[in-house]
């Protein structure tokens, strides 16, 4: 059974940073491809950023390319999302999924629940 779980999650100021984790088992993690999607509360769920099966490329939307960075490690079968200079509009719940490319598409494979991030101003 596949499952995606994201954690890091919670209340952040204005102007901080934070790092969300999703760490997946049941899948061979190095063979898929992961993405990071963010749903505010009456909007439509939208691509945040995604990196390729080696962990060599990245891609972001860009409302968060430049403060914003997407890694994983195969090892630990874990993708990370650091955030920096956090805006209220960054509020939403996090979501990371697998998938065979990234895509800006809901096309992925597997979901995880979500993270909730607020952000106070």
């Amino acid at each position: 059974q596949v499952q995606l779980v994201e954690s890091g999650g919670g209340l952040v100021q204005a102007g901080g940073s934070l790092i969300l984790s999703c760490a997946a088992s049941g899948l061979t993690f190095r063979n898929y491809a992961m993405g990071w999607f963010r749903q505010a509360p009456g909007k439509k769920r939208e691509f945040v950023g995604g990196v390729s099966q080696s962990g060599l490329s990245t891609y972001y939307t860009d409302s968060v390319k430049g403060r914003s960075t997407i890694s994983r490690d195969n090892a630990k079968n874990t993708m990370y999302l650091q955030m920096n200079s956090l805006k209220p509009e960054d509020a939403a719940v996090y979501y990371c999924a697998a998938g065979g490319r990234i895509t800006t598409q809901d096309e992925y494979d597997y979901w995880g629940q979500g993270t909730r991030v607020t952000v106070s101003s």
